[in-house]
């Protein structure tokens, strides 16, 4: 295949995004806010009360990011496992539709395609039930060399690190990248994957990966430490970090100097899914480019504050048309 620009691997996940009331989410049992991974028959029950209302979209963090590259006119492809069924050709061909290549070959049998089911109320805050399904047995064979060969950057989500084969295949995909000259960047996902693999996330920052993303709960998670110093310690140990802040935009730590970069302001927050995500497809994008860092984090703030003006975690203006 034709090199990329950016390569994600991560959860290949469908995402079900469904506008509800906070009665209903506490009808469910569900605790406003947080992300609950459920089971096959959780997951069948939900799909079933919601999916006839549903705007579905493939998703996972990483198979969000590389679709936000995509959106700025860049060239991405996806490493990530489906299942041969409904939701699993449903995310092979969103994917390819919005110009990401994925053609990973499906799984047979076994668990079915994830999916996250996302309950978006009124104050914009999302309630999120996740089934991984066969999304999490990525395993080291399903990451093929000429995927990722001439590519610019490896973007890696930190979310697949809780299985072991997995793991194994984010390390095949890394030492790849590394052989070919492609740099490795890792988003660090969630404080509480951070806290169940603290130590090896540490050498990871420290060692193979050359960029990486964090929000501060993040960042001060896996220094054990306040913002100030994790950031320095970050500027220590890897090449390149980018720290979002939220409102308050974020931080580019560029080898120990540090650049603010403000936010882009929005009239109107109406669903947080993929901020985060669309942040790292804008510094990617710019990184890709060869664009100055200033201006690399500028485009993460424009994506980011795209996505968060409407409900969804891709974005629906063109993201090019802040270039």
């Amino acid at each position: 295949m034709q090199p990329v620009e950016v390569v994600g691997v991560g959860n290949a996940i469908v995402d079900v995004l469904v506008t509800t009331s906070d009665e209903f989410v506490g009808e469910q049992g569900l605790a406003k806010g947080s992300m609950t991974l459920i089971d096959a028959d959780r997951a069948a029950d939900l799909y079933g009360l919601l999916g006839h209302r549903a705007v579905k979209a493939s998703g996972g963090s990483a198979a969000n990011t590389v679709a936000g590259v995509a959106s700025f006119g860049g060239s991405s492809a996806y490493i990530g496992k489906v299942n041969d069924d409904d939701l699993g050709q449903f995310f092979a061909d969103d994917m390819n539709a919005i110009g990401v290549s994925f053609d990973q070959p499906p799984g047979v049998g076994g668990p079915t395609t994830a999916m996250c089911v996302v309950l978006v109320t009124p104050d914009a805050q999302r309630t999120m039930s996740t089934y991984l399904g066969v999304s999490a047995l990525l395993e080291p064979h399903d990451v093929r060399p000429e995927v990722i060969d001439g590519a610019a950057l490896l973007f890696c989500e930190g979310y697949l690190w809780d299985v072991d084969s997995a793991k194994q295949a984010i390390r095949k995909a890394m030492d790849i990248a590394a052989a070919g000259g492609t740099r490795v960047s890792l988003t660090l996902s969630d404080t509480f994957c951070i806290e169940r693999h603290h130590q090896e996330f540490l050498e990871l920052v420290a060692g193979p990966v050359d960029v990486v993303f964090a929000n501060r709960a993040e960042v001060t998670t896996l220094y054990e430490c306040e913002l100030d110093e994790a950031v320095d310690r970050i500027g220590q140990a890897c090449e390149l970090a980018f720290v979002t802040l939220g409102e308050r935009g974020s931080l580019i730590v560029d080898k120990g100097e540090i650049i603010e970069i403000a936010p882009v302001p929005v009239a109107d927050v109406v669903d947080t899914t993929g901020a985060g995500d669309q942040y790292a497809a804008g510094v990617l994008y710019g990184l890709a480019k060869g664009l100055p860092l200033p201006e690399v984090g500028r485009l993460g703030s424009a994506a980011a504050s795209e996505v968060i003006s409407h409900i969804g975690p891709r974005p629906e203006r063109p993201l090019s048309d802040f270039l």
